[in-house]
């Protein structure tokens, strides 16, 4: 049998082909079109839920400030809103940077902006402004604030406290002035590193010291600075009253978010003269837990009641010691100022326990030693500054303005 003739060259059906190959055309012309139409349904949809300006601010209105228990657009601590397709740039404006809820606010301003349609990012930026206390005042129109630190009786720690406010307060770029108003006891030229010199005048001016770094620095005024070291102030309350008038009227303060001024200890002239001289934001009254030191602090708590002032809070001193071998010592009884700010309605700062190099800050003049990190006491004074912020915002945002003291005596 003779072998089958085999065709080397398959035949190509041209027709299948050129049907197959329109056919493939057609199909991804199709796939194209879908494709398109697709995206163009796509655009449409996005350009539909694009978030605005409005819809970001109107989920701001959900924010609250922790303290003032306000939605922070009626706050006005909304400055800014602007939006880039899904991105959301916000302003928020504290009203003081030493808000002690800064990481909060920013935390429900994020989870509530990521909720609108159209945002998938969220940036933030958080400045400050401190508010200043809507007492009409026609001494010191400069200052904002402020703030008196007391106590009912001395040893207490209270110029130390009084000194850690505004190391703290300048510290978070507020801008501090430091008055010592204990007249007979005037510590602050020590605690401030300022020993051994006398102001200077300009005009009818006296220019205060200046302490602390650039962007960190203090203003400070004592009348330890006018008078010799060892020298024993004998005066009575006429005399007082002059200083302290002088020490408010003709010192060259300037624009300040807040003044701190440290009183003598007790409910004598100096505290009296200043309710009558100025409205004041506030007090902070500084006391040690024990009973004994309790009972001059409720009654510095009533004067400055009496006298129309805020208290603004209570700082418990000397709250605790803990020795090198870790053992906690309460030697005076922790907690006692903060069962009397609870049985009182007053807020309570926090405490500071002893600790050695306290003192030793205070006696070198080192007043930022303290807010060092590493240093046992910085938790304690940020969280104590940080609250009276804190409460000064509060008095500032939600209470009316001070009335005018007027005492009459009548026989």
């Amino acid at each position: 049998m003779s072998n089958p003739v085999v065709d080397p060259v398959p035949r190509i059906n041209h027709r299948v082909v050129t049907t197959v190959f329109w056919k493939c055309l057609a199909g991804t012309i199709v796939i194209l079109l879908r494709r398109g139409l697709w995206m163009i349904e796509l655009a449409r949809l996005e350009d539909k839920i694009m978030a605005s300006k409005e819809d970001v601010l109107e989920a701001l209105r959900s924010v609250q400030d922790p303290e003032l228990f306000k939605d922070i657009v009626s706050l006005n601590m909304v400055k800014s809103v602007e939006v880039h397709g899904a991105t959301a740039k916000i302003d928020v404006e504290l009203t003081t940077p030493a808000c002690p809820l800064k990481d909060r606010i920013r935390a429900d301003v994020t989870a509530a902006v990521a909720q609108v349609p159209g945002i998938s990012k969220v940036d933030i930026t958080l400045s400050s402004r401190v508010r200043a206390a809507s007492d009409p005042r026609t001494i010191l129109p400069g200052v904002k604030n402020i703030i008196a630190v007391g106590a009912g009786k001395g040893g207490v720690g209270k110029s130390t406290i009084a000194v850690a406010i505004a190391a703290g307060l300048a510290m978070r770029g507020a801008t501090v002035g430091l008055m010592d108003a204990d007249v007979y006891g005037p510590s602050i030229p020590t605690m401030t590193g300022l020993e051994a010199q006398s102001p200077a005048v300009q005009g009818d001016k006296i220019i205060p010291f200046v302490v602390g770094p650039h962007g960190q620095s203090i203003k400070v005024m004592s009348i330890g600075f006018i008078v010799p070291r060892e020298k024993a102030l004998i005066w009575r309350g006429p005399m007082v009253h002059g200083v302290i008038k002088q020490f408010l009227e003709q010192v060259q303060w300037g624009d300040l978010d807040y003044l701190v001024v440290d009183l003598p200890p007790g409910t004598g002239d100096v505290s009296l003269t200043l309710a009558q001289s100025i409205p004041l934001t506030g007090a902070v009254i500084v006391a040690t837990p024990q009973e004994v030191a309790l009972m001059d602090a409720r009654r510095a708590v009533r004067m400055f009641q009496q006298l129309g002032v805020s208290i603004l809070g209570v700082v418990e001193n000397m709250s605790y010691f803990v020795c090198d071998h870790g053992t906690q010592y309460d030697l005076f009884g922790r907690g006692g100022t903060q069962r009397m700010a609870k049985e009182m309605g007053l807020p309570f700062l926090g405490e500071l326990p002893m600790d050695i190099r306290i003192p030793q800050h205070g006696d070198k003049g080192e007043l930022f030693a303290g807010f060092k990190p590493g240093c046992p006491s910085q938790s304690f004074l940020d969280s104590i500054v940080e609250n009276l912020a804190g409460q000064i915002s509060v008095r500032n945002m939600t209470r009316p303005a001070a009335k005018s003291l007027k005492l009459e005596v009548t026989e």
